[in-house]
């Protein structure tokens, strides 16, 4: 099958996968999951996240795990991922049975036919290497896609926030400029050339595997975002879009704000029981 085949997607195989990814979550990572109940329990959604943990982004297997656990497989969720995982073809074969497929509006609405989950990480690179002095700052890098495919669709966008996450490892430097200078993304389609701290390695570029460090995480769902008022035809109007652009970043940042407040550094930040549901319990 294609890398943006919806069929590819395995349900039994996520479920098994899913009872790793919660003792991991439960464990390792203490998860606290928040606000499951805004996912919309049927038709195309668009889940639009903050980028964290360079490349071991469990934020979005987080995702995914809360909204199994909450509706079940048959609710699907879609992850919108990098062309490197589609260049090997064992690689492009797992990735579609876990629902991942190749970054682009065709994808998306192949999902939003079959009334599915569309997860999609607007900040990419630039986002998940921020600098770590930035750890709690929303990078969504500017890119209005998302909302253009949103809006041309008619589907609901629901924030996804996640703190804690990019705690995993250490950004000294982004590598923006480098990035620049080398032509990355000619060869390697990426912005950015980072330098991290990361175990067991040490100094070390963010495109080497490391092992996360046992950061607390919470990942965040806010209530779905509309736009009655805005018709298809405006879907790539710039001024539309940068005001639609700066809503979803406004609510998305004063939610991690909010997580973040009093956070001790890979410990998390004190939430009384009653506003959250663990992943584990969901």
């Amino acid at each position: 099958m294609p890398a943006d085949d919806v069929r590819a997607r395995d349900p039994e195989l996520l479920t098994l996968l899913g009872e790793l990814w919660r003792a991991l979550a439960t464990y390792y990572f203490r998860l606290r999951v928040e606000g499951v109940d805004h996912v919309p329990s049927s038709g195309p959604v668009l889940l639009v996240g903050n980028h964290s943990g360079g490349l071991l982004p469990s934020e979005g297997f987080f995702t995914m795990l809360a909204i199994h656990d909450r509706f079940g497989p048959a609710r699907a969720v879609y992850a919108l991922a990098h062309d490197f995982l589609f260049e090997d073809p064992l690689l492009r074969r797992y990735a579609g049975r876990l629902g991942l497929l190749r970054a682009g509006h065709d994808s998306a609405r192949r999902v939003f036919a079959v009334d599915g989950c569309v997860l999609v990480y607007p900040g990419s690179d630039l986002d998940t290497f921020r600098p770590f002095r930035d750890r709690n700052t929303v990078v969504l890098a500017g890119r209005t896609g998302f909302l253009t495919l949103a809006l041309r669709e008619g589907v609901p966008i629901v924030p996804v926030v996640t703190a804690g996450n990019h705690e995993q490892f250490v950004v000294l430097l982004r590598g923006d400029r480098l990035a620049r200078l080398l032509h990355a993304h000619a060869w390697a389609r990426t912005e950015v050339l980072p330098l991290v701290l990361a175990l067991p390695w040490g100094l070390t570029s963010g495109f080497v595997p490391y092992l996360p460090l046992p950061t607390q995480t919470t990942v965040s769902f806010l209530p779905p975002m509309t736009w009655p008022g805005i018709d298809a035809a405006r879907a790539e109007d710039p001024e539309t879009l940068a005001r639609c652009y700066r809503e979803v970043e406004a609510v998305m940042q004063a939610d991690l704000d909010r997580l973040t407040a009093g956070r001790r550094y890979l410990r998390g930040a004190p939430v009384a029981p009653h506003e959250v549901v663990d992943a584990a319990r969901a």
